[in-house]
């Protein structure tokens, strides 16, 4: 079993780098975690979609 980790700062991001991967590799997925993470600096919010894929 093996995983890859994603990080991106948009969720639209976030898809396109599973879709790339899922595409690229010859794998079977056996799970999918997502978390997504806010932090206020200032006026600013910074958002963190993160994924792991845990697969064969």
């Amino acid at each position: 079993m093996k995983v890859k980790i994603f990080d991106e700062e948009h969720e639209s991001d976030l898809e396109k780098s599973i879709n790339d991967f899922l595409e690229k590799e010859d794998v079977e997925v056996v799970d999918i975690k997502l978390q997504t993470a806010i932090a206020v600096s200032g006026e600013e919010q910074i958002y963190c979609f993160t994924a792991m894929i845990i697969y064969t």
